[in-house]
């Protein structure tokens, strides 16, 4: 079986973490970078095992030549349009060029295939990207998995340890998906090694709920937390067009605004997934909102 996986966006968290488990599977990978991207990360992982290839152009004709004879195409490329619909699209083609029978590009993301476009940037750039790969002659996979569960003690606003309190909108038994960095890398790294993945695949961590959250932080911490909810989804929405106005952050990958647009559409309802394939590659070790938090 041919095990060759070219990896676009290596540099980065979660590209790193993906590179790393393809390489513990016994895959030989080849990672794209640029001349500008950080040394650090190259040399590491260089030194783990991974061909590095830079890339000097990012055009068709040098990436297809790096993508020849790889069984699979990831990109974990992070960015606005200029990186998520034209460098896919540029790498995309080159895939399809070298012959590469399958691609998984950079979604990773909450399930935004139910959801109405137009109101999230970052996951309409997904989605607008899709619309161009569907149309390839090329095998596709995209990996949902939620939020990242690291989020959860870091920049996502729901675990509010100073006041102890879970902030939610909306209603408090809506369930949220979480997965951490290093399960969704498990995870992809087993799909791209797999000739049989469908073009939908949906994990996660956990599925948890504001009010569930209340208990979970408050056995973690053996302290008494309570729900806050500051009102619906309807005022949340008001509230992003404001921060939007008042702080565009167009160049910015993640503005308040585009977190507050990720928090309203895992609390929407639509984007929960119902069902997971968590269990497609047995052996992967699922960590739960409680060990995040018990971890930090």
């Amino acid at each position: 079986m041919n095990n060759t996986i070219v990896v676009a966006g290596a540099t980065g968290n979660l590209g790193g973490r993906i590179v790393r488990e393809l390489l513990k599977k016994g895959a030989t990978v080849r990672v794209l970078v640029r001349p500008s991207s950080n040394r650090e990360a190259v040399a590491k992982l260089e030194s783990q095992g991974a061909t590095v290839c830079t890339m000097h152009e990012w055009n068709v004709a040098e990436l297809t030549e790096a993508c020849r004879g790889a069984a699979c195409v990831v990109s974990v490329l992070s960015g606005l349009h200029d990186v998520i619909v034209d460098a896919q699209k540029i790498l995309l083609d080159a895939a399809v060029a070298a012959g590469v029978p399958r691609f998984i590009p950079s979604d990773f993301s909450l399930d935004f295939i139910p959801l109405p476009a137009g109101r999230n940037r970052n996951l309409d750039l997904r989605r607008e990207f899709h619309t161009y790969l569907d149309k390839a002659p090329i095998a596709a996979t995209t990996i949902f998995n939620g939020a990242f569960a690291e989020l959860l003690t870091g920049d996502m606003p729901l675990v509010l340890t100073n006041i102890k309190r879970i902030l939610y909108w909306g209603n408090a038994d809506q369930r949220m998906d979480f997965t951490t960095m290093d399960n969704v890398a498990t995870f992809t790294a087993s799909a791209a090694l797999d000739p049989t993945t469908p073009r939908y695949l949906h994990i996660a961590g956990d599925q948890v709920s504001a009010r569930q959250m209340v208990t979970v932080a408050g056995d973690v911490t053996g302290q008494k937390f309570s729900l806050l909810r500051p009102g619906g989804l309807g005022l949340l929405s008001i509230l992003i067009k404001i921060a939007h106005t008042v702080a565009p952050g167009g160049d910015d990958l993640y503005p308040a605004w585009q977190g507050m647009q990720y928090m309203r559409d895992m609390l929407d309802g639509r984007a929960e997934m119902k069902t997971l394939d968590n269990n497609r590659y047995p052996g992967i070790i699922w960590t739960t909102a409680r060990d995040v938090l018990a971890a930090k």
